[in-house]
């Protein structure tokens, strides 16, 4: 989202005058932030009143950002809002233990099943492959996928680095503006592998992870484009993620 020159000038009257009347207009402008960074963590208006309470979490950070932003920080206030709107729905999702016990050791038996079985066949397995291992239908795979999709697997998911300590995905891409050198070598080096990881994916699943992360598509639009359900886009990206999580993790090429 692309701030009008009246926008920027009433960004810059409120942080001068906090005025009510301004905060209350700007919220308003921004409001499909809100939806906007749902739908991109995979969650739909089908989901009624739960729907409903992270639109009310949202709006409280986006509130926070209109509150807290600061012309100086050089950064246009749409990223600034989607990154405290995205915060304070995460953080609510984990208070409520979004997923169900159940649906979370399901979500983890296929990303472990996923490393194991990329390791043996030295390449990316099929949801038949998986549900075989584990013993599971194949339509309870593909909802543990749909599960796994809602926030718990995207860049952010936490990934080993070596036996004594981890990172995410998306902390390799982002930019913190470190100085270190050693840390430098080792960002640049992680990129590497993310890039190569990235090209040992089905055709399929590059183009799922490019719609999503630099398209900046949510699923829904995703899933238009490919010609499937949210449901299945949902799957798609979850594979995608595991699938990169367990090339990264062993090392294998496919092909």
């Amino acid at each position: 989202m692309t701030i009008m020159a009246g926008e920027a000038d009433l960004l810059t009257r409120f942080v001068t005058t906090h005025s009510p009347e301004l905060r209350e207009e700007l919220v308003l402008r921004y409001v499909s932030l809100v939806h906007f960074v749902l739908g991109r963590l995979g969650i739909s208006q089908d989901l009624g009143n739960d729907y409903e309470d992270m639109v009310n979490q949202g709006l409280i950070g986006l509130i926070e950002a209109v509150d807290r932003y600061d012309p100086a920080y050089n950064t246009q206030f749409s990223t600034y809002a989607t990154v405290r709107i995205r915060g304070k729905v995460l953080d609510y999702l984990r208070s409520l233990d979004w997923l169900s016990r159940t649906a979370r050791h399901r979500t983890r038996d296929i990303r472990q099943a996923i490393t194991i079985l990329t390791e043996r066949y030295q390449r990316t397995p099929s949801d038949a492959e998986l549900a075989e291992h584990l013993g599971m239908d194949i339509e309870k795979v593909q909802q543990a996928l749909v599960d796994s999709s809602r926030v718990l697997v995207s860049l952010d998911a936490v990934i080993d680095v070596d036996d004594e300590s981890e990172t995410s995905l998306y902390d390799t891409l982002a930019d913190d503006d470190q100085e270190d050198p050693f840390e430098q070598v080792a960002r640049k080096d992680m990129q590497t592998r993310l890039i190569e990881a990235l090209k040992e994916l089905p055709e399929r699943e590059q183009l799922v992870l490019s719609l999503y992360y630099y398209e900046e598509l949510t699923l829904k639009e995703i899933g238009e484009v490919l010609g499937v359900s949210e449901s299945r886009a949902c799957q798609l990206h979850a594979r995608a993620v595991m699938n990169l999580q367990a090339i990264l993790k062993t090392g294998v090429k496919n092909g």
